[in-house]
């Protein structure tokens, strides 16, 4: 296997880094002790660079539970900023469907059942992100890597990560929005019929998620996964909560991590989100990806 490189952040004569706290004055709504309800700081504050479009790099990791919406808010904030969004799991496929080197030894393992190692994945990881910065990428954002210390040490030394945002769903609204998934059998769009209305409760808000819901002609091809019961839905919860502990910790002790409370569906988070990440200079463009 090819030895893992160092890939180093490019730079740029614009960019400069602000250390003013993430959650000041510019959100409209804050708590008593200044902060935006749907945020929460914890250890250092991470730095977020501040520049013009053009020249805007990011590198962030996102966190979550199963079903929160890592892809969703990741496919959004790529198309905003400008940025590839890479999930490893689409970098396993690929590679599978091609004749590069690892195809075949991926092959084996997914066929025997077996998990794909952290090595083979940081490799593709590293390749994915060599090639973008041939291409002249400006970032990337990571979809649901790491998972584990491990990974996140390798990936430690493979390149830089500014920071990691960490999505939050409480459990009994995370739950019923994973029941509501659906797959349209014809054209494999993916929607969710449910309408979610919980009150608040035990210092939890009131959350409303309306329906994602497909055009009349795919309604009576909507297909439920197999493994989208309520028992597996949970023990799937139950273990990523246990396994990535250990990663945030990893990354608030570096000043990285932020958590982000969804406060609703996408109409209601996504302008919290962009609040929160001082992208208030992309507001304007929201709309173009909303």
């Amino acid at each position: 296997m090819a030895p893992l490189t160092r890939l180093s952040k490019p730079s740029f004569s614009s960019v400069y880094r602000i250390s003013r706290c993430l959650y000041s004055g510019a959100a409209p709504e804050t708590t008593s002790h200044g902060a935006s309800p749907y945020s929460r700081r914890l250890g250092p504050t991470p730095n977020l660079a501040v520049k013009d479009p053009k020249d805007r790099s990011v590198q962030w990791v996102f966190l979550g539970s199963p079903g929160v919406g890592k892809g969703t808010y990741a496919s959004r904030l790529s198309n905003l900023l400008g940025v590839p969004h890479i999930a490893t799991g689409d970098l396993v496929r690929e590679e599978l469907a091609s004749s590069g080197p690892l195809s075949q030894e991926l092959s084996e393992i997914v066929n025997q059942g077996k998990l794909v190692s952290d090595e083979i994945i940081i490799n593709l990881l590293s390749k994915r992100l060599e090639a973008g910065g041939a291409k002249g990428e400006l970032g990337f954002i990571l979809d649901g890597f790491p998972r584990t210390i491990r990974q996140a040490e390798i990936l430690e030394g493979v390149t830089e990560v500014d920071l990691v945002l960490n999505l939050k769903l409480r459990e009994d609204v995370l739950l019923e929005k994973c029941l509501g998934r659906r797959t349209c059998s014809q054209c494999g769009g993916n929607f969710n019929v449910a309408s979610i209305n919980v009150t608040g409760a035990n210092g939890h808000p009131a959350i409303s998620m309306a329906p994602l819901l497909p055009p009349a002609h795919c309604m009576s091809k909507l297909v439920t996964r197999a493994d989208d019961t309520e028992e597996v839905i949970k023990h799937r919860i139950h273990v990523y909560n246990e396994k990535s502990r250990p990663v945030e910790e990893f990354y608030r002790s570096r000043g990285k991590l932020l958590e982000f409370d969804l406060p609703g569906g996408i109409q209601e988070s996504w302008p919290k989100l962009l609040e929160v990440l001082n992208l208030d200079d992309y507001k304007e463009k929201q709309s173009a990806v909303a």
